[in-house]
């Protein structure tokens, strides 16, 4: 029951998010290569995607009926609106597509952890749900190396949605059985006073928001500076794949050290990890700086998710699923302002870089704010 749980939980956010949300990046040098995409409206094509998982995330943090629906209609959707992408073109209808997949998305994720985690602790195996945090990342995997086998092909941008749309559904089909049934997740709070923000849950939030910023730039543009500074380039197509492996080995590395320190001071290195990976594949020329860029942004995607959920439960212990879903709102209003600064760089810099050194000074500050522990939770 466990296994099927944590794996039905795993399928979901290779879906919904790993493939839904991030096959866009590789994606990014064909459109912008076939003139449906400028590098700037690129950045505003992901920011739609990130409004969208900004209402999905706070519609499921507040929502009381319904709660299974919204999960099975995200999942699908994400599916669905992959597919769509195919028949698309121009900045403003994958725009809107984007946002519509970020809604999903975002449903997804808050309402998938909340139950895999609430049946896997009913279980007593509440160590398979860092587990589950690796399902972006293999999805991330996943479509980067199926962007690796289109590129071989010289598959269009059209046609590579397509297959990005299949394999999802492919997956999908897999574990919709396993879904939760209504009754099964939506579940009242185990206190019913009101959570009071302290001190200490301030700035995990303001901690997890700036994650948000800091990382989505490279996440997004990685695969379009590759192919910039290797035109044709075989390598180029493997910088995405190396992003999303390195993200489930993150997950790993945080499974196998769990038992060494505090949730607060692995989160704050992991940040700062990966703010030094934002400064290599910029400093670093060749093809040195973008792999040790995307081993150390990817490797710490995860990670600063599944430590600051497990902070957040440390500081606030009765109140798991609004922390989740306040701190994915955080998170992406930090991913919504990340594009919307790409978008202001290029168009009057013609560079990304400016954009990528405010980023990485973010996850700085990051990981900053949660070095030390809050009294409330020590």
């Amino acid at each position: 029951m466990a296994f099927r749980v944590a794996l039905t939980a795993f399928i979901t956010l290779v879906v919904a998010m790993g493939i839904g949300r991030f096959a866009f990046t590789p994606q990014v040098p064909l459109m912008i290569g076939e003139h449906q995409l400028s590098l700037t409206s690129a950045g505003v094509v992901a920011a739609f995607n990130y409004l969208g998982y900004l209402c999905g995330s706070w519609n499921a943090m507040r929502t009381t009926r319904h709660v299974e629906r919204r999960l099975q209609v995200g999942l699908w959707g994400a599916v669905a609106l992959t597919l769509l992408s195919a028949a698309a073109s121009g900045p403003w209808l994958h725009g809107a597509i984007r946002f519509f997949i970020g809604w999903a998305s975002g449903w997804a994720m808050v309402l998938v952890a909340a139950w895999s985690n609430e049946q896997l602790h009913r279980l007593g195996r509440t160590k398979m749900s860092a587990a589950v945090f690796a399902g972006p990342g293999t999805g991330i995997f996943l479509s980067g190396m199926l962007a690796v086998l289109l590129h071989k092909y010289s598959i269009n941008a059209a046609w590579a949605w397509c297959a990005y749309g299949l394999l999802a559904l492919a997956l999908v089909a897999l574990v919709a059985r396993n879904l939760p049934r209504k009754g099964e997740l939506h579940r009242p709070e185990t206190a019913p006073e009101p959570l009071v923000l302290t001190p200490g849950l301030k700035k995990l939030v303001w901690s997890y928001s700036l994650a948000g910023f800091g990382y989505i730039l490279p996440a997004t543009f990685l695969s379009q500076m590759a192919a910039e500074r290797f035109p044709g380039s075989l390598f180029a197509q493997f910088i995405w794949p190396i992003f999303g492996g390195a993200a489930v080995i993150g997950i790993g590395l945080v499974i196998l050290t769990r038992h060494y320190g505090h949730a607060n001071t692995r989160l704050a290195i992991v940040l700062w990890a990966q703010a030094l990976g934002v400064f290599c594949a910029d400093i670093i020329p060749g093809i040195a700086g973008l792999t040790l860029g995307a081993a150390l942004i990817g490797g710490g995607f995860l990670c600063a998710v599944q430590l600051s959920l497990l902070y957040g439960r440390e500081l606030a212990p009765l109140h798991t699923r609004y922390m989740a879903g306040l701190l994915t709102t955080g998170y992406a209003v930090g991913q919504l302002v990340g594009p919307m600064l790409s978008a202001i760089s290029t168009a009057l810099t013609h560079r990304l870089e400016p954009a990528l050194w405010i980023a990485g000074a973010a996850l700085v500050v990051a990981g900053a704010l949660v070095w030390r522990r809050d009294a409330a939770a020590a």
